[in-house]
């Protein structure tokens, strides 16, 4: 048990290092793209058609891969924050009702990613970005929108990680807020 919690969350970190750099990368990407249409269209007086939809576009990337990242590192927002510094039996089933609750929401977005409601792939998100252009830059659909369930898939596994670092006792104990800085 411990052995296979460790290699999951070492996949866990490798992926989240891979997430990060693209994260930075499409962030870079983002602010050439911008900094491109700002250059051209007030100095260049010649503003290129791509340069918006590809700074979107970015920005999809960079938020998507950004949160997979968050929720790897605890940086993400949670109702109770506390309740990760909790040990034992009462922080086990307090991880499971997070991962449920997790799960909840992610999995139907992974599946409707991949499926329709008729089980037909073709018809899935992914599916329909496939066969379609973005407006202004000759790139499928699906380089932008494969954004989404990534990073949900990224999230599922390290939230699976994570329950299973915590199960095996490998977990490190959080320390706690200080409240009065």
């Amino acid at each position: 048990m411990k052995a296979m919690a460790r290699n999951l969350d070492r996949l866990s970190v490798l992926l989240n290092s891979i997430a990060l750099w693209g994260a930075v990368l499409a962030v870079l990407a983002m602010v050439f793209a911008a900094g491109w249409q700002v250059l051209a269209r007030y100095v260049l007086d010649a503003p290129p058609i791509w340069t918006e939809e590809l700074a979107r576009r970015a920005m999809v990337w960079a938020g998507m891969l950004g949160a997979s990242c968050a929720f790897r590192a605890g940086s993400d927002p949670t109702l109770f924050p506390s309740m990760q510094s909790v040990r034992g039996h009462p922080g086990m089933l307090l991880a499971l009702i997070r991962a449920a609750a997790v799960l909840i929401f992610a999995a139907p977005v992974i599946w409707y990613s991949v499926f329709n409601a008729r089980m037909d792939m073709a018809r899935g998100f992914l599916g329909r970005s496939l066969g379609r252009q973005a407006e202004m830059l000759d790139i499928p659909m699906i380089w932008f929108t494969a954004a989404v369930p990534l990073a949900f898939v990224l999230i599922v596994i390290h939230l699976a990680a994570r329950l299973a670092m915590q199960a095996s006792g490998q977990l490190p104990v959080a320390e706690p807020a200080n409240e009065t800085q």
